[in-house]
């Protein structure tokens, strides 16, 4: 068995990551309230907001950039992956269940969990069923492609 040390790096990053930030601000690490509240926040709270989202941002970068394929410019990776219409399509409904589920994966998925949330478990179970169900479709139901 071969152990995909990447993303047992991630995850442990991600779980360093929000321990981090409960343990200097005292919140939980929910990208959609952290993305909503640095423009929404008052001016004091919005520092470590940005920091957050940028660290994020670099994060992904870099993987971008250091695991690229080789031959291939890392600019492409994405831009060949789907069309345009899918993945602003797949960006509103993501916001929308982010809204209707008052959380997003990482904060009911690696915050609530942990925190031993009966909420964020129910949330969880819906957000992975319907990443199941649209996979099934799209691979086997005629799928958007």
């Amino acid at each position: 068995m071969t152990v995909p040390w990447a993303a047992v790096a991630g995850g442990a990053l991600i779980g360093a990551a929000a321990v981090v930030l409960l343990a200097t601000t005292g919140r939980v690490a929910g990208i959609s309230g952290i993305a909503a509240g640095s423009v929404r926040a008052t001016p004091g709270d919005r520092g470590w907001r940005w920091a957050f989202l940028l660290g994020l941002l670099a994060a992904g970068g870099g993987v971008l950039y250091w695991q690229a394929v080789p031959g291939q410019a890392p600019r492409n990776l994405l831009r060949d992956a789907l069309p345009a219409w899918q993945l602003i399509g797949a960006g509103l409904l993501v916001g929308f269940g982010t809204r209707l589920g008052n959380g997003c994966t990482s904060g009911h998925g690696v915050c609530g969990l942990a925190r031993g949330s009966k909420r964020s478990l129910l949330a969880v179970l819906v957000f992975m069923a319907c990443a199941m169900l649209t996979t099934f479709l799209i691979r086997h139901g005629g799928g958007f492609a």
